[in-house]
């Protein structure tokens, strides 16, 4: 062998030998560079070497013990989520309750406080703020949060990754969670898990079971790293538009929680409070640059007829910051008051 290709070998070892992962992992991997030096004599070297090195990439990536510390402090759970939605008390006062349970488990020091815990699923129509309070929490506890969007997921390799035999195998989105998170216990957020394609249904919620399960996420096995990975410690929460979808195992496995629809008085307040501060801001617009008559918020709520959610609003409040935006670039006003008499050219038009 060529002194090229042993230096490739050993970079590829002191990669290995440097990055916290278990003993056991890592005698599997020097047992795959042992063969690749082996390969090397019979010309598969280059093919072998892409292959074993992007597995060490994602081997090296994954946070094995790695995890961060929970805040758990309720009042600071309660002003964050009071600083992400307005009103919705029932709903957050069922979340405190849920770190509540967390925090007196880890009081107690309980090997996994999870291992109790409900895992949450926020069930609500779509605008509902469903994947905002999974921010919130993660927000409130101090962890990462990571997504896995599962509309129109077609397979359960998605979750679960694919075979290294297989050519541009890389592991599923869980282990790619994780990566992301840079931590071993963040919280996971399985977004819109009613709405995955149909003939993959039933192999997606076997995976999901395992997911939730307690007495299975322990030793996780993602088909491209070939190695349990443990999920105790990680926070799954759950969102779906319903459960009508849903396997008896999963929903056994799930406290669902119904986020109501907002009504345009709430959604009113929302606006005012969230919605356009923020859109000002993102157009570069400063707060004065833009005022509405009180009458006129029923219109701008109600564009085209009734919406549960608020993402509507959202879209119609920025279309309107945009609008304001261009005129003041092009030099046609400072700012603009909206009345009764201009307030169409702002609103939607279908």
């Amino acid at each position: 062998m060529n002194d090229s290709l042993l230096s490739d070998i050993n970079l590829l070892k002191s990669r290995v030998d440097s990055a916290s992962i278990p003993d056991e992992l890592k005698l599997k991997v020097a047992q795959m560079l042992s063969r690749l030096a082996h390969s090397a004599q019979y010309g598969v070297y280059s093919q072998e070497y892409e292959r074993i090195s992007h597995y060490i990439d994602w081997v090296t990536a994954v946070p094995w013990g790695n995890k961060s510390s929970d805040t758990l402090d309720l009042n600071q759970a309660r002003a964050v989520m009071d600083r992400h939605h307005y009103g919705l008390n029932q709903v957050k006062t069922r979340l405190l309750e849920y770190l509540a349970v967390l925090k007196l488990h880890q009081q107690k020091g309980a090997k996994s406080s999870l291992a109790r815990a409900p895992i949450i699923c926020l069930v609500g129509l779509v605008g509902t703020g469903k994947t905002t309070f999974a921010y919130a929490i993660a927000e409130a506890l101090g962890r990462k949060i990571a997504r896995i969007p599962f509309g129109g997921m077609g397979s359960a390799r998605d979750l679960r990754g694919q075979s290294r035999l297989h050519l541009e195998a890389e592991p599923g989105y869980v282990i790619k969670a994780l990566v992301q998170a840079k931590t071993g216990n963040p919280v996971i957020l399985l977004d819109e898990i009613d709405r995955v394609g149909e003939e993959a249904r039933a192999d997606i919620m076997g995976v999901l079971v395992e997911l939730l399960d307690p007495e299975q996420n322990h030793a996780f096995v993602d088909h491209y790293l070939d190695y349990p990975v443990n999920l105790q410690d990680v926070i799954f929460i759950a969102t779906a538009n319903n459960t009508d979808n849903l396997a008896t195992a999963v929903l056994d496995r799930l406290e669902p929680i119904s986020m109501p629809s907002y009504t345009d008085e709430e959604k009113i307040t929302i606006a005012k409070q969230y919605l356009l501060p923020r859109a000002l801001a993102e157009a570069g617009l400063a707060t004065g640059q833009l005022t509405i008559d009180e009458p006129l918020w029923p219109r701008i709520v109600r564009p085209l007829g009734y919406d549960a959610g608020i993402r509507t609003l959202e879209r119609t409040i920025k279309g309107i910051t945009r609008k304001v935006a261009k005129l003041v670039v092009e030099g046609q006003a400072q700012g603009v008051h909206l009345t009764d008499d201009n307030i169409k050219e702002f609103l939607p038009q279908y």
